[in-house]
């Protein structure tokens, strides 16, 4: 309770700067929405490792398990989200994104990655990463989805690099018995939203790892094969995903 409260205190005082200093452009509601972010991960305790470089320009896509992978990535760096419509009716991380200029896709319409083009170049043009999740939902992290191609194809068609990127979450001591990564951080499914986010608020020595590759996607195909390339875009996240396994099992066997 004490911890919602707090979160709650934070809005009052992000909403207030939104009034007072208004952010016109991109940049500055990116940096808006990094400041924000960053200042919740630090006051929740919540660790970030960065493994790898958040590229500073281009597209970044990963897998996705929840509202925290967008606040993870926005308070590592200044970015632009390509998200689900749905996001936007999300309490409180919808507002969020929505004021800091991300651009929502609405999914099972035609054309909706093409009309989220325009927004992608924009950020692009004002030397922001854009980042999205090609599985178009949200997992526990058991297994990632298949990749959706139109965003990763409207990037391609941009010429912008794409970097793959793969996001994971621990749980240290002080967690009550039974509470988990796949049901208490990752948020998936039918769960309703603020229970999940109070259940969340009570974790305590929670921490994030998120990897990225050491250079672009080289892809072997082009956009007459942008199925193949969505094929190609989980294999580097994949790949990731191992290196980051592997780790934590060095980690458990030194334990």
């Amino acid at each position: 309770m004490g911890r919602s409260l707090q979160l709650g205190g934070m809005f009052v005082v992000a909403g207030t700067e939104l009034l007072v200093t208004r952010p016109a452009t991109r940049q500055a509601r990116a940096d808006w929405l990094h400041r924000f972010c960053a200042r919740a991960m630090k006051r929740f305790g919540v660790e970030i490792e960065v493994v790898g470089r958040y590229p500073e320009a281009g597209a970044v896509i990963s897998n996705h398990l929840g509202y925290l992978d967008i606040v993870v990535f926005a308070a590592l760096h200044p970015c632009v989200f390509v998200s689900k419509a749905e996001i936007a009716r999300w309490p409180v991380v919808g507002w969020m994104t929505t004021m800091s200029g991300t651009v929502y896709v609405e999914r099972g319409r035609g054309g909706s990655a093409r009309r989220a083009s325009g927004g992608m170049q924009t950020a692009a043009k004002a030397g922001l990463p854009v980042v999205f999740f090609p599985e178009g939902t949200t997992t526990n992290g058991e297994a990632m989805l298949k990749f959706h191609s139109g965003l990763l194809a409207q990037a391609m068609e941009a010429g912008q690099p794409v970097t793959a990127a793969y996001v994971s979450y621990e749980l240290g001591e002080g967690n009550e018995a039974g509470v988990t990564v796949a049901d208490d951080v990752a948020y998936w499914g039918d769960t309703p939203m603020w229970p999940h986010v109070f259940r969340f608020l009570a974790l305590r020595n929670v921490r994030a790892v998120v990897r990225f590759a050491e250079e672009p996607i080289r892809f072997s195909s082009d956009l007459l094969h942008r199925k193949q390339a969505a094929v190609e875009a989980y294999n580097a996240v994949s790949a990731l995903e191992r290196a980051s396994l592997a780790q934590m099992g060095r980690q458990t066997a030194q334990v």
